[in-house]
């Protein structure tokens, strides 16, 4: 495994529309394992291929490592099938965005359809912090950044 470089803000790759990943072979499973490892090493709990100069539709994320063992998750190909009408504001940071956190609204909980590293297709509800964390990857992979939906409001 190796730690990847992650591209900061401004560069081009964050604000285009990555392309769906066709091929399911070693290749991707070692991008995914470089991935994990990139996002623990920048102290984060996503990261998306755009982030690391790849225009493709992955993404990794583990919300709980911080406070426990290590449960990772990759997520290719994904899309949201369904978002509540319940929102959440919560701080979020980014690590193309290094210390610039961002007040950003989002539905409390949204079903995910993505592919695994077999490209067997899966579906689950995300809530809480989970939810939050793989919407703003998935806004990686279309070109948004949480600064471009940042509100002023107070979390309060």
């Amino acid at each position: 495994m190796a730690v990847l470089d992650i591209v900061l803000h401004p560069a081009p790759v964050l604000r285009s529309t990555a392309q769906p990943v066709k091929l399911f072979d070693a290749t991707l499973s070692q991008l995914a394992a470089d991935m994990i490892e990139t996002m623990y090493a920048a102290g984060g709990r996503g990261l998306a291929a755009p982030q690391v100069s790849l225009p493709m539709r992955i993404f990794v994320t583990d919300v709980e490592w911080k406070a426990g063992d290590p449960a990772p998750r990759v997520f290719v190909n994904p899309e949201i099938a369904a978002a509540s009408d319940e929102t959440v504001l919560r701080e979020e940071g980014c690590l193309s965005i290094p210390d610039t956190p961002c007040r950003v609204r989002r539905p409390a909980r949204v079903t995910l359809n993505w592919q695994d590293l077999n490209g067997l297709g899966h579906e689950a509800e995300f809530g809480g912090i989970e939810a939050t964390c793989i919407q703003h990857e998935l806004d990686h992979l279309n070109g948004i950044l949480c600064i471009d939906r940042h509100e002023e409001e107070d979390l309060a």
